[in-house]
């Protein structure tokens, strides 16, 4: 080595290295190259099993086809083809490209990948989706409007709220079909009272039935059986008291009577779990049906020829009101149809030209009960009850007293 070159230093010279001769038990480790080499392997073990294949052999691959080995076509199985006479197709050789897989074509049904100048569908928008189903696609925006809602064809309007609506008043009369029903039960009455007064029974319980239901219906009260029972049995006892009893007593029967059914009404309303003012309105209601269908038992205590009287002219005084005209018209025609059928009727039973004052008043105490039976936006069931009783049910008073004072 000459001077030039670099000497490279060794830090291990630093410490002084043993000599055999001082540890002879002790040898160098780089003077036993045995102590580096493998152990024997076992007569069975194999070592290319262990540690595979050594580098340089080629390795074994079980899908590699051998040259005398040939791949055999897998026939297609076929389903019903032989039946039909039609021969299966066979499926055409896939191309094969650089990387040794088969190129697979698209399918029919996909659609082809966006151009690169295309913007892509957003995530979640399947691709060749309309632009309306999924909203606007990305950097596009939406200039179509939606279509106008049609609006749902308004529900015809009630005649009160057509009236409302033309500016003339909600209240409607009955009609004339309420009329004739209640000209048909005055009609009744006025035959039945001639005859005997078990007779005539029978069309005033009629009339108080009509009237407790339509009175309960009138004021909004329904479904109110308890109630309309208990006003139509008012009626029933007030009956029963009056045939067991003189002419002269029906007053004290008809108030005994009515108070005895006061207390029940106030009775039954306890047992009410409603509010505070659907009880009131039902204690209300149930006082006034009750106090209507004892009125009603006037007819079955006045004198018969009042009665027909009466009747008379409250028929005609209702179906003049029900006539076509102007609301001030038909209500002094009105009135004049009971005064005339009262003078009418009094001729035919001897009460002579005092039956114009009971006809007259008769016939007016009908038109209030038609207003009234017309209140608070009716229904064709109120026309049909409170319409029809009503006229001759406040009519029964005045025939009453009228009839024991002109006669």
């Amino acid at each position: 080595m000459s001077d030039n070159q670099p000497q490279h230093h060794n830090p291990y010279d630093a410490y002084p290295q043993p000599s055999p001769d001082q540890h002879p038990s002790a040898a160098p480790l780089h003077d036993d190259p045995s102590r580096y080499a493998a152990p024997a392997p076992h007569p069975g073990y194999d070592q290319q099993a262990a540690y595979g294949t050594p580098y340089g052999q080629q390795p074994y691959d079980p899908y590699m086809q051998q040259p005398h080995q040939q791949q055999q076509p897998q026939q297609p199985q076929t389903y019903g083809y032989e039946a039909y006479g039609q021969q299966p197709q066979q499926p055409a050789a896939a191309p094969y490209g650089q990387d040794g897989y088969p190129v697979q074509a698209p399918a029919p049904h996909q659609s082809a990948p966006p151009a690169p100048h295309q913007d892509a569908a957003p995530y979640g928008v399947p691709p060749g989706a309309q632009q309306g189903a999924y909203g606007p696609a990305h950097g596009v925006t939406a200039t179509a409007e939606p279509a106008p809602v049609e609006p749902a064809p308004a529900a015809p309007l009630k005649p009160n709220q057509l009236a409302r609506a033309e500016g003339r008043s909600p209240i409607i009369p009955p009609g004339i079909q309420p009329a004739a029903l209640t000209a048909l039960l005055a009609l009744l009455l006025a035959l039945a009272a001639p005859v005997a007064r078990p007779l005539l029974v029978v069309p005033v319980v009629l009339l108080q039935a009509v009237t407790a239901a339509g009175w309960f219906r009138l004021n909004g009260m329904w479904p109110a059986r308890q109630g309309i029972a208990l006003a139509f049995l008012g009626g029933l006892a007030t009956d029963a008291g009056l045939l067991a009893t003189p002419h002269e007593d029906a007053p004290l029967v008809a108030i005994g009577t009515l108070g005895v059914w006061c207390l029940l009404v106030i009775v039954l309303q306890l047992r009410n779990r409603g509010s505070a003012d659907e009880r009131m309105y039902a204690l209300t209601a149930g006082l006034a049906s009750s106090a209507l269908a004892v009125l009603a038992a006037g007819h079955l205590a006045a004198d018969p020829d009042a009665v027909v009287v009466g009747a008379a002219a409250v028929a005609l005084a209702t179906l003049a009101r029900a006539l076509p005209l102007p609301g001030p018209l038909s209500l002094v025609l009105g009135l004049l149809a009971g005064a005339g059928a009262g003078i009418a009727a009094g001729q035919l039973t001897g009460m002579g030209t005092t039956g114009a004052l009971l006809g007259l008043v008769a016939g007016g105490c009908a038109l209030v009960g038609l207003r009234v039976a017309s209140y608070d936006y009716p229904s064709r069931f109120v026309h049909m009850t409170a319409g029809v009783a009503l006229p001759l049910a406040l009519a029964a008073p005045a025939v009453y007293v009228l009839g024991r004072a002109l006669g």
